[in-house]
């Protein structure tokens, strides 16, 4: 799924605004963001700061502030409190130059029922002064098919890609994408994210909102995790995932005829935890666990099957932080 070779990158543009606040490099800043409905507290103070050319994940539970942090950074909504700069523009006292340089892709958008695929394209292509071609456009993201298909008769998984070609169509410095593949099947999602990864790699700065772990363990650089509108965690996918303590986890597989017991791998210094997981040994310690215990069952001449390594995924961590921060809300 190739990029366009008309997507250029304005954010690259030495012209574009910037704030003395904030590093040169950095196209986002988020600072202790606010936002209420009435009573209704949904972002209660949020900051990040996303630098150029990188995929910069939100995540969080449904109801946690994601979208309405959004909005807001888009000029969408005011702010309550905080400050927020978008290429060095508050969005908020001067939205044109947010407006031309950001494409986004909302969670929830609709068009009128009749305009076909091109119609639309064509349509948002005329408020842009240099667009990206909407024929290639539809090629790339596989609407060619259905250019002269009317919005209300696509299937939900074209209207999400009609809205990230919608997204992409002016052009953007940074492409704003709440639950980018929503909708998509298996196929579809892996074609996205390669083009989306694509985008990036030709400069253009992204912004990815969503609740698919392995979407932002594949294409985020950095993400921040957000919940009932508080930041409970930032980083990258590896300095998330990685464990704190520096433990380790591994599981083997032993002959049927090994006796581990009388191992006693649990009295080693350097090992926590022994249990059984579905049939194999797993064992969890400090991180000269894997050595410490293949040693000691080396002495028993007992000699695994299979060993393999257990790394905490994006989602592991996700579960434990929002329980914990539930935890501690309580």
């Amino acid at each position: 799924m190739p990029v366009p070779d008309t997507v250029r990158i304005p954010g690259t543009d030495p012209a574009v605004g910037t704030d003395p606040a904030v590093g040169t490099d950095t196209v986002i800043s988020v600072r202790h963001l606010r936002k209420a409905y009435g009573p209704k507290v949904a972002v209660r103070d949020v900051s990040f700061e996303v630098a150029r050319g990188e995929i910069f994940g939100i995540l969080g539970p449904n109801g946690a502030g994601k979208t309405t942090t959004v909005e807001t950074l888009v000029g969408l909504r005011g702010a309550d409190g905080g400050t927020v700069r978008v290429l060095g523009h508050d969005p908020q006292t001067d939205p044109e130059p947010v407006r031309l340089q950001v494409g986004v892709q909302l969670q929830e958008s609709s068009l009128p029922a009749k305009i076909t695929v091109v119609e639309a394209l064509r349509l948002y292509a005329a408020f842009y002064p240099d667009p990206a071609d909407p024929e290639e456009l539809l090629r790339v993201l596989g609407l060619d098919d259905r250019r002269d298909t009317a919005y209300d008769n696509l299937s939900g998984g074209q209207k999400q890609r009609l809205s990230i070609a919608l997204a992409l169509v002016g052009n953007p410095a940074i492409a704003v994408l709440d639950e980018l593949t929503t909708g998509l099947d298996p196929q579809a999602r892996r074609d996205t994210w390669r083009l989306i990864e694509q985008v990036r790699d030709r400069g253009v700065t992204i912004l990815l909102v969503t609740h698919f772990m392995d979407e932002a363990e594949r294409l985020c650089d950095r993400l921040v995790v957000i919940d009932e509108g508080s930041v409970i965690a930032t980083g990258s996918p590896a300095e998330l995932t990685r464990d704190p303590q520096g433990r380790r986890t591994f599981r083997m597989r032993l002959p049927d005829d090994s006796d581990v017991t009388r191992v006693g791998l649990e009295t080693l210094p350097d090992v926590d935890e022994v249990r059984d997981v579905d049939g194999e040994v797993e064992v969890s310690g400090s991180a000269r666990v894997l050595p410490a215990a293949i040693l000691a069952l080396a002495e028993h001449h007992i000699i695994p099957d299979e060993v393999r390594t257990v790394t905490r995924s994006l989602e592991d961590v996700f579960v434990d932080l929002v329980a914990r921060d539930t935890e501690e809300s309580a």
